[in-house]
């Protein structure tokens, strides 16, 4: 045998050897790439079948989330008064697409779309499509009532000294600021620079209506993401004078147009009302028990509306003030109001010492609302945080609480309107 022989079989072998090295480390990658496939098969049909199988219980973790809806705050023109001034509307819209609409005129609330049980929405505030209609026909609709909400008697009063004399303007008695009061007055709105809401100002000057001092008030109308209608109304004074702020908004939770608010259900905690006299001006605390107004327990308003008990004769129905129990809260648990067909439902908060709850009683029909519907006898309810009538003339009697701001003082009236349904 050659010398080169024996050199090319060891060379025939390295070769042999190297690609039977290369076939088994091909071999194996292959392998392990098949196994970590059937290994990531085996964990993705597993997890199918887990969820699927929570799914089954009811028990998932993955549950469809649908996106909230954006908050938003518009501005309209809605009416043009005759000197020119324009008379604006703001929209407030929640996540929820409940809705609020506010009116620079009288600083109204025009509009209130909430939802029912089935999440139906509908108009719980009366009120009307036109600024001509506010103009000449509101029963106070949505407004801000005052300078001061309610009766003063006689339409006079006396502060330091001094006797002012007041509009007459329901009977012998001023009701509401007078003739031209601020539900009659256009207020400057604007959107909050945070939150979803507005705020409006009026500058009520001294003498106005007959009132003592330059008055400068702001109301504060927000929309919370869990339905509730937040009211903050701030005053101040250069000089002392009276005061009595409040909403008037009328409710009918069956939806604005529907006949009656009779069906609603009604609880209200106070022990006792302001009772008054056959011209709606206060006469002595009264307490509920035993009588028409106790509604201390939730009861349907017209099943006591019509009896012959002296105070429902004089009001016509309900047109009292419910004395608010106090509370260590901020803010005192005041009313609830339901419809049990809708299943709507308002509960009241307020750090106002009385509710003055009117059952619609000179609604007439006459008036035609936002829905193209007239608005008849007892078809709209109000329920208003405010002292008590004609308290300027009850300084420093017991149970009554003051109504007078003074300059250096900051008048606050706060109150919250809760929806929801069930």
């Amino acid at each position: 045998m050659s010398k080169s022989s024996i050199f090319i079989i060891p060379f025939f072998l390295l070769i042999l050897l190297a690609n039977l090295s290369c076939t088994q480390t091909e071999f194996s990658r292959q392998a392990q790439e098949k196994l970590q496939s059937s290994a990531n098969y085996i964990t993705d049909q597993s997890k199918k079948f887990y969820h699927s199988g929570k799914n089954a219980l009811g028990l998932s973790e993955t549950k469809s989330v649908k996106p909230k809806k954006t908050m938003t705050v518009s501005k309209r023109v809605f009416g043009i008064l005759p000197d020119g001034t324009k008379v604006h509307e703001f929209r407030l819209i929640n996540e929820n697409n409940t809705e609020v609409s506010i009116i620079e005129y009288g600083a109204s609330i025009r509009e209130i779309l909430v939802p029912d049980r089935d999440g139906l929405f509908e108009n719980v505030s009366l009120g009307f499509s036109s600024l001509e209609d506010y103009i000449s026909k509101s029963p106070y609709f949505g407004c801000i009532a005052g300078r001061y909400a309610n009766r003063i008697a006689d339409g006079k009063f006396s502060l330091d000294g001094v006797v002012y004399n007041l509009a007459r303007n329901n009977g012998p008695n001023h009701l509401h600021g007078g003739k031209s009061g601020f539900d009659k007055k256009v207020w400057v709105g604007k959107p909050l620079d945070s939150g979803l809401g507005v705020s409006l100002a009026y500058r009520s000057s001294d003498g106005e209506e007959g009132y003592p001092g330059t008055l400068n008030s702001t109301v504060t109308y927000s929309l919370t993401a869990d339905d509730q209608i937040k009211v903050s109304i701030e005053a101040t004074t250069d000089k002392p004078t009276i005061i009595n702020l409040t909403n008037h908004t009328y409710f009918n939770l069956a939806g604005e147009g529907n006949s009656t608010i009779l069906d609603h259900e009604l609880e209200l905690p106070g022990t006792s009302i302001v009772a008054t006299d056959s011209s709606n001006i206060p006469t002595s605390l009264l307490p509920v028990a035993g009588t028409p107004f106790d509604f201390r327990n939730p009861k349907i308003i017209g099943s006591k509306i019509n009896e012959e008990h002296p105070q429902i004769v004089v009001g016509k129905g309900y047109d009292h003030t419910w004395i608010v129990p106090e509370s260590s809260e901020p803010l005192a648990y005041a009313a609830t109001l339901k419809d049990p067909k809708s299943g709507r439902i308002l509960k009241l908060y307020t750090n106002q010492p009385g509710v003055q709850f009117y059952s619609g009683n000179y609604l007439d029909g006459s008036l035609i609302g936002t829905s193209g519907q007239s608005y008849p006898y007892r078809s709209g309810l109000c329920l208003e945080p405010q002292v008590f009538p004609d308290s300027p003339n009850r300084q420093g009697t017991a149970g009554w609480k003051s109504c007078i701001l003074r300059p250096g003082e900051t008048y606050l009236h706060l109150s919250v309107y809760k929806f929801s349904a069930q």
